[in-house]
């Protein structure tokens, strides 16, 4: 067993806070230019406004080819309890504690590997202002994109992982990808 598939266990992915994850071969991330057009939309607010998001990642086709030059996805998820259906003020501290697991994941990653990709939910929110498109990014190393501004269809992607996309009443599940060679 390698570093990389010890630190894949159940056991250490749920230490680092990992709700569920599965592992799947990066030719089955199902990659639309419908989740690019949520993006350019402005769902989320951040189109054009961070180096995570789009047009800073680059197109779908670009952000395909850069997902491809890798074999495996580790597809894992956050799930977070709300009040309510309504509760915005927990879906932001939710989605500010998956960020926290993404960071405890790429520290423990870069301890075993400099050649992997992470992905994650949304906009990065390292920065109160980000310098895109001025001025580079402060973090590049710890930069992480988000699955749906690389075109991935997160809901398709979760299933083909065999994890939950939605995960009950008052709750909210973000997903996360991590990818590399074996």
């Amino acid at each position: 067993m390698n570093e990389m598939e010890m630190l894949l266990t159940p056991e250490r992915l749920k230490e680092l806070g990992v709700w569920q994850f599965g592992v799947i071969s990066t030719d089955q991330i199902p990659f639309s230019e419908e989740a690019r057009t949520m993006c350019e939309n402005n769902v989320c607010q951040s189109y054009g406004k961070s180096w995570a998001c789009p047009p800073a990642v680059g197109t779908v086709a670009e952000c395909r080819e850069a997902c491809l030059a890798y074999q495996k996805i580790l597809v894992f998820s956050g799930c977070y309890q709300l009040e309510d259906s309504f509760d915005y003020e927990g879906m932001v501290a939710g989605a500010g504690e998956f960020k926290h697991v993404c960071e405890r994941l790429y520290s423990e990653i870069k301890e075993i590997t400099e050649h992997f990709l992470l992905l994650s939910n949304g906009k990065c929110s390292r920065c109160s202002v980000c310098t895109f498109p001025e001025n580079p990014c402060r973090y590049p190393e710890l930069l992480y994109p988000a699955l749906e501004g690389y075109g991935v269809m997160v809901s398709q992607l979760a299933a083909r992982a065999k994890i939950n996309y939605i995960n009950g009443a008052n709750t909210v599940t973000y997903v996360g990808g991590i990818l590399w060679n074996p």
